[in-house]
């Protein structure tokens, strides 16, 4: 009762507020925020929109002249054989004495059914006021009448949205003449005038003027009980065409900078979870536990990646966490994920629509939430996590462009839109933009991939609005799943234009001038080499060493000077700051470069004249820096090496290669001086290594999938574990040492200006977390520092194959605490220690060594010549410098997505191809009813659940102390006279199948039966 009486009383208030705007001339600012119909309850009405009576219009407040109906429900559609019944006739005795107020709801909408063609009967000219409201109230849902200062973004220009054709009334523009005109008939009558929808931010002119004193009375003052009636249907009027608003309307920029600055707003980065995508956390800024956003209603229209501002809610609104929840391995979380679906993503038309839908999106959340009342202990003594609400998106991060399929909606002028990743909402396209037989035949588009944009996203609609882009073809096929990851991704993938092109040098063969060989040091009689992969084009790094009369090494490491050929400001370097990374598919390379540049004129292809930047050390055997010197040069490599041929060389120090074995070596350098050039490089990077690690380094080596594909096809023949050896390691030192000196050098050249990169420690929460599980499981790891979780790494792996399976689960569970590193520019930090590279433990390190494949190295790389005075200086400011660095990070990070997700498609078309596939698995994650493990053969992680399991009798989970454990009971086969145990814990080893899943690109693990009880 009291909730009805506060509904009416803001009624009433809200009714009070805009006939006093009527009084003052502000009726136009009142309405604008509740004056934007919506287009898909515009659609709906297509042929059948009613033409009312200038006495009925007259009747209508100004919502009343724009559109009805609600875009989530379904209208009822006339049958044009029927004529409409009028009010005073055909109405049976059983109808006019109705007692259910559906029912009678229902029955007077059924008395104002549209007649063929649209035209209305003549009952409308005799219904009453009261009755044309109520038959609102049926089509229109209630909606929060929320206002802000902040407009909601423009809708989208949807081509099938009902055409404004010019004149007639209810439109944004001229205010409607008092005299009398003929009446409009409807929209579908294309011999008559449309009317004018209600447009974004246009506001329509009541017909007649407010006089009704009695009216304002009644608004003003508490309703007697004869009054009720009355104010729902000065509410009603107001709601007319408007939807019941689901999201907050954005803060303005002005109220989120005063609430960061106070310290009552935290901005971020919104993370959702990929496999619950109704859970999702923004960065907690003092390092502390994430901040929750439970539901899509928190998230507020914001999507994965986008940069937010959050507000705390309430402390008695907070995620109360039992002790499992603070763990990894929680059991309560899982179960409220299974058992509370997201209403958003999940409802179907015709399934959840109107106020049901609505009133399902708002209780979804709640069930992850304990009611107040159910914990009488304060914040303080519970164990919580924050949870908050997003009230600003300050960066749209996420490209808006997702992949997915289409599905048919009867009677919408819109299809559906399925996202791929559960994370993006569900979206409508109209059909103007989907394939012209779509509609009579959807089935034929059941598997076909489609590249939709979203262009906007009402706050009163769960399901944004977007365009299709592009139909990229079957799903599961490499190459449309592929270039979905890219779009998705926002990975520019086109040809290069012809101003770009112009911005490279025309002659063909190009040779460098004269002018530019005497700036440059001549390193051209050299023994310099590459070691890359064999099938690398883009050769972007070489390196030289000759032992000198005391004993000591010259040793060089040569990078493509890249920036020569990129002026600063031209298109080309314009279009390389925007790409800001090579993407490295399965099958291909997506090129920061134009292909002139990769795999010409900076690629260092042997015995060919190139330009490069060098960095050249004198060091002892032991790796000890003597002298340094850097600088501009020019070099001819003498041979390609790839790591296969190096890894010889240093498996085979005493054996005599000969020139068969190699790839061709210029006439003026042997076979022989390779070989030892390679032995007293790997001699002393082994030294530089142990340095490292020494003083306080952390390499934390991931098991890396790599296929083998067939030449015609394209297809995954093969795959393999990618093996990191001695070849590898030896150029990585290399790469390290110069990167690091160059870094030094730049930043002391330029302090305010250098681009540097650094990584700051991992989250000690997730780190204290696994300290404790491994405490309680009985192994020693100790993470307190980075040095100190190598060695603890190291130490812990013996040589037997369950020891190194054990290593690779370690890797796994400690990179997930790990933070990502990032370039910055130094003139924003304030403080020097914040410089610090945690994995690396030094103090400045940058990149330098791949500027064919990085733009943040082209930087570098002019920020050096114009610290040594051999190139023109830097012309940019430090806010351009960070502003560069921070898109560098987002584009690696994608780039970084991108190159897995091309893993996975290889990998699970690999699965589908060979059937099934067979391998030894380490369990290295538990929940109550599913279990991660860590296949060892191929080194992709899966969840295996148990009740998908076949056989499986019976399973329990538990927790000894911290350590979780399962039961496993197999029902006993034809062949066995009693159930078989299986008992699971943390680094068991199981063997599992991977098989070919149900969609198109989905493989599942399932565990295979032991022959004999297993503990």
């Amino acid at each position: 009762m009291n909730e009805m009486n506060e509904t009416h009383s803001r009624i009433r208030f809200d009714k009070a507020l805009r006939l006093e705007a009527h009084r003052t001339g502000h009726m136009a600012e009142m309405m604008e925020s509740s004056c934007e119909p919506s287009e898909a309850a515009e659609k709906k009405q297509g042929p059948n929109r009613s033409r009312t009576s200038k006495a009925a219009r007259a009747r209508r407040t100004p919502h009343q002249n724009g559109p009805s109906g609600s875009d989530t429900g379904h209208e009822d559609q006339t049958d044009p054989a029927v004529k409409p019944r009028r009010r005073d006739q055909n109405t049976t005795e059983s109808e006019n004495h109705l007692t259910d107020p559906t029912k009678r709801r229902r029955q007077r909408h059924r008395r104002t059914k549209h007649a063929p063609g649209g035209a209305l009967t003549g009952a409308a000219d005799h219904l009453t006021h009261t009755d044309l409201n109520k038959h609102e109230k049926k089509h229109n849902p209630k909606h929060l009448n929320t206002t802000t200062d902040t407009a909601t973004p423009p809708p989208i220009d949807d081509s099938t949205a009902p055409d404004d054709g010019g004149g007639g009334g209810g439109g944004g523009g001229e205010k409607p003449k008092r005299k009398k005109k003929k009446q409009q008939k409807s929209r579908g009558n294309t011999e008559d005038k449309p009317v004018k929808p209600c447009e974004s931010g246009a506001v329509e002119k009541p017909n007649t003027p407010l006089k009704s004193k009695k009216t304002q009375a009644v608004s003003m003052s508490p309703s007697p009980a004869g009054q009720t009636d009355r104010t729902d249907r000065d509410h009603s009027r107001r709601n007319r065409g408007r939807k019941r608003q689901l999201y907050e309307d954005y803060m303005s920029i002005k109220d989120v900078s005063d609430g960061l600055k106070r310290g009552q707003l935290i901005q971020g980065a919104l993370r959702i979870n990929p496999k619950k995508y109704h859970e999702a956390f923004v960065p907690s800024p003092d390092g502390s536990a994430d901040i929750f956003l439970d539901g899509m209603v928190a998230r507020n229209r914001a999507l994965n990646g986008d940069v937010v501002v959050v507000k705390l809610l309430p402390a008695d609104q907070w995620k109360v966490l039992n002790g499992d929840e603070r763990e990894q391995t929680s059991v309560e979380k899982e179960r409220q994920s299974e058992s509370v679906p997201d209403i958003i993503v999940e409802a179907q038309y015709g399934e959840e629509e109107g106020e049901e839908l609505y009133k399902k999106m708002e209780v979804a959340t709640l069930q992850d939430k304990v009611p107040p009342t159910a914990d009488t202990h304060s914040a303080s003594d519970r164990n919580v996590q924050r949870t908050a609400k997003v009230v600003y998106i300050v960066e749209q991060k996420h490209s808006r462009a997702v992949s997915g399929f289409i599905k048919h909606i009867p009677d919408k002028p819109f299809a559906l839109f399925s996202p791929s990743d559960h994370r993006v909402p569900r979206v409508n396209v109209p059909l103007s933009g989907c394939p012209t037989d779509f509609p009579s035949r959807p089935t034929d588009y059941f598997n076909t991939l489609f590249i939709c944009r979203i262009t906007h996203w009402s706050p009163d609609s769960p399901f944004a609005q977007g365009q299709l882009m592009k139909s990229l073809g079957q799903a599961g096929v490499i190459e449309p799943e592929t270039e979905a990851m890219l779009i998705e991704y926002d990975v520019d993938y086109s040809e290069f234009t012809d101003e770009v092109l112009a911005c490279l040098p025309q002659g063909r063969p190009w040779t460098i001038p004269p002018e530019e060989l005497r700036r440059r040091r001549d390193l051209r009689k050299e023994c310099i080499f590459t070691i890359d992969p064999a099938t690398a084009r883009d050769l972007d790094d070489a390196l030289s060493c000759k032992q000198l009369p005391d004993g000591n090494f010259e040793v060089g490491v040569h990078i493509a000077d890249v920036s020569y050929f990129i002026e600063e400001g031209c298109a080309l370097d314009y279009t390389a700051s925007r790409r800001a990374t090579s993407v490295y598919l399965i099958q291909k390379v997506i090129p920061m470069l134009p292909r002139l540049l990769c795999e010409e004129l900076c690629s260092l292809n042997p015995q060919t004249d190139r330009l490069t930047f060098s960095v050249i050390w004198t060091l002892s055997t032991e790796g000890k820096i003597l002298s340094e010197w850097m600088g501009r040069s020019v070099i001819r490599s003498c041979v390609k090496l790839s790591y296969d041929h190096a890894q010889s060389m240093i498996d085979s120090p005493h054996k005599e290669f000969g020139t068969d074995e190699l790839p061709p070596v210029a006439p003026e350098h042997s076979v022989q001086s390779i070989h030892q050039a390679v032995l007293h490089l790997h001699t002393i990077a082994t030294h530089l290594r142990a340095q490292r690690f020494r003083g306080g380094a952390l390499r934390l080596d991931q098991m890396k999938l790599a296929f083998t594909l067939d030449s015609g096809s394209g297809m995954p023949q093969g795959c393999y574990v990618y093996q990191y050896r001695d070849s590898n390691k030896l150029v990585e030192e290399f790469m390290l040492l110069a990167n690091m000196a160059v870094a030094h050098q730049i930043y002391r050249s330029n302090p305010e200006l250098a681009l540097l990169r650094r990584h700051a420690a991992p989250q000690s929460r997730l780190m204290d977390a696994l300290q404790e599980l491994c405490d309680h499981i009985g192994l020693y790891i100790d993470m307190s520092s980075a040095g100190a979780l190598h060695r603890s790494l190291e130490e812990a792996v013996g040589d037997d194959e369950y020891s190194t399976a054990r290593k690779a689960v370690l890797t796994h569970l400690c990179a997930r605490p790990m933070q990502m590193a990032v370039y910055f520019c130094t003139g924003v930090l304030q403080e020097e220690k914040l410089f610090h590279h945690y994995a690396l433990n030094v103090p400045l390190y940058t990149h330098f060594t791949s500027p064919i494949r990085r733009y943040a190295d082209v930087i570098v790389h002019r920020l050096l010549a114009a610290s040594l005075k051999c190139g023109p200086r830097v012309h940019l400011t430090q806010d351009e410098v960070q502003k560069q660095a921070t898109h560098c990070n987002d584009k690696k990070t994608a780039s970084k997505r991108v190159q897995e997700m091309s893993t996975e498609l290889f990998f699970s078309v690999f699965v589908r191809e060979c059937g099934s596939l067979e391998s030894k698995a380490m369990v290295m994650g538990m929940l109550d009813k599913s279990f991660d493990v860590l296949v060892l053969d191929y080194g992709v992680q899966k969840r295996i659940y148990c009740n998908a399991i076949e056989g499986l009798q019976s399973f329990n989970f538990r927790k000894v102390g911290k350590r979780p454990e399962m039961t496993l009971v197999w029902t006993p086969n034809e062949l066995e006279a009693e159930s078989i145990t299986q008992e699971i814990s943390l680094f068991s080893v199981v063997d599992v199948r991977l098989t070919a899943g149900e969609g198109p690109l989905k493989y599942t693990a399932v565990l295979r039966r032991p022959t004999q009880p297993q503990s």
